[in-house]
């Protein structure tokens, strides 16, 4: 797409106004997010994603829609390992289900900038060195690889580098003090455990990054349908954490679609100077995985599947 500077600004202005809107408006008090009211902002974001594809349809064409709707796709899908992670981190933090917006809404709005800078840094090495593809490509197989034949264990939050090297520097305390993130205790400034939670929540999205950026440069080396396809997805991850959070661990052969699309799109950037698989197959075969191994999860439960480890103090714990 010839994407002029003023259709970067236009959509960074909108996407801050969508911002402002949902914490200055509807999330202006601190609440518990009902299933109902996360279900309706996760329909609005879809719909606010697809009716962008419209948009981009009728100025661009069906190529790039197709291409934003597959970078979206793919990153939609992999933000779902992505909440399994959240659900550990408020548990372990024990972080109030009133304050688990306000948390995912600035570790989200870190996210965006640090997804931002890495796109950026992407495209310009794409278009400098047109070999780095096939690192890129290389970096998916291996990662879709490890995902599919790791060991299932829940990460360690205590044993995180970054709460570490917190710890060590940043005066914490384990009270929380109402939605402040800082907070005076015995004369001094200490961080409440609501900062921590959202350096963690930014951290884990960094470490997800490094493997859906480049995924979805392996669909479009446009930098304007990677940026906006992951700001929309990353966008609805708030609402669809409360929609998923009880119950994301039922899909247990999602990883298994998702190592399998990271090893498709991996593929295909490395064969790219050979063969270019056409973007509609690309969103069909993505689509097919994904569907095939939520309905597999659905219909072959898990041996011996409980409830989430504190996947109900995960969100309403007080």
């Amino acid at each position: 797409m010839a994407t002029s500077i003023w259709f970067w600004v236009a959509f960074n202005a909108f996407v801050l106004v969508l911002l402002a809107i949902d914490l200055g408006i509807f999330h202006r008090k601190a609440h518990e997010v009902s299933l109902r009211e996360a279900t309706a902002w996760s329909l609005v974001w879809v719909a606010l994603s697809l009716l962008f594809a419209g948009g981009i349809h009728m100025y661009a064409g069906v190529r790039p829609a197709t291409e934003f709707l597959t970078g979206y796709l793919i990153e939609k899908s992999l933000s779902v390992d992505n909440i399994f992670v959240m659900v550990l981190i408020f548990s372990y933090l024990g972080v109030p289900a009133r304050y688990q917006h306000r948390v995912l809404f600035w570790g989200i709005l870190g996210a965006l900038v640090m997804r931002g800078a890495f796109i950026a840094v992407g495209a310009l090495l794409l278009s400098a060195f047109h070999w780095v593809i096939y690192i890129f490509g290389a970096l998916l197989v291996v990662t879709g690889a490890r995902m599919a034949f790791r060991e299932e264990k829940p990460p360690e939050i205590e044993g995180n580098p970054l709460v570490r090297l917190v710890s060590r520097f940043v005066p914490m305390t384990t009270r929380y003090h109402g939605q402040s993130f800082f907070a005076i205790e015995n004369a001094r400034r200490v961080a409440t455990p609501l900062f921590l939670a959202v350096l963690l929540v930014e951290f884990t999205d960094l470490i997800f990054a490094l493997d859906s950026i480049p995924a979805i440069f392996g669909i479009t080396r446009d930098p304007f349908l990677v940026y906006t396809s992951n700001v929309f997805a990353i966008l609805g991850l708030r609402a669809l954490y409360f929609v998923l959070a009880g119950v994301v661990a039922k899909f247990h052969l999602l990883r298994f679609g998702l190592a399998a699309i990271l090893v498709f799109v991996g593929v295909k950037m490395l064969i790219d100077g050979v063969y270019e698989i056409p973007v509609f197959v690309a969103l069909a075969v993505i689509a097919t995985i994904l569907a095939a191994t939520v309905v597999g999860s659905l219909l072959i439960p898990k041996k011996g599947e409980g409830e989430l480890h504190s996947g109900k103090e995960g969100v309403g714990h007080e």
